[in-house]
């Protein structure tokens, strides 16, 4: 299945890139996603993070998500269509 439309709650996030220095080696366990945000589980506490601002993976997995390209509600980041790198 692709990553793209795989429900991500309670799985784990690695920030790689961001345009705020302060976010990059973020990681966690994702406990809530909305339209926007990403809320991460982290060793000091829960963190919200843009999707727009970050470049991240999940679950140590090789495929980069760039948070910008999936800016929308989880319920329709599922069920849409995704270009191919």
């Amino acid at each position: 299945m692709n990553l793209y439309h795989a429900p991500w709650l309670a799985r784990n996030i690695s920030v790689v890139e961001s345009k705020d220095p302060t976010l990059v080696g973020v990681s966690g366990m994702i406990v809530e996603e909305t339209r926007r945000t990403l809320r991460v589980r982290t060793i000091s506490g829960i963190l919200t993070l843009p999707k727009d601002v970050i470049t991240f993976t999940i679950d140590s997995d090789k495929a980069v998500i760039d948070g910008a390209s999936v800016t929308q509600r989880p319920e329709d980041r599922i069920n849409r269509r995704y270009r191919r790198n």
